[in-house]
């Protein structure tokens, strides 16, 4: 497996699992909206670790306004991201699709 399938594939892994993150705080009523205080800034920067350059930080801001405002984490925007990099670009470029 090449290092760039390895790239792809851990952030599909935490994309989902910050995603999952992001949406505990449907767990606790009430309470868990007040998590999204301390989620939604982090959220935002890994999404611009994880995606580099103005893409990444239109991410970045989207990510945290989607935290930030109250029912919409079910918005996965970590696995969206995903699937505009390595899906939705790679196939506007006429690459194939390896999943």
């Amino acid at each position: 497996m090449s290092i760039l399938k390895d790239k792809k594939y851990k952030q599909l892994f935490m994309g989902l699992l910050f995603d999952g993150i992001g949406m505990l705080s449907f767990v606790i009523p009430f309470v868990g909206e007040f998590s999204d205080i301390v989620w939604a800034p982090l959220a935002g920067w890994l999404m611009t670790r994880m995606y580099k350059g103005k893409v990444g930080q239109a991410a970045g801001a989207f990510t945290f306004l989607e935290e930030i405002i109250p029912g919409l984490d079910v918005i996965p925007s970590f696995t969206l991201m995903w699937l505009y990099t390595y899906v939705f670009k790679a196939s506007k470029k006429g690459q194939t699709i390896e999943v």
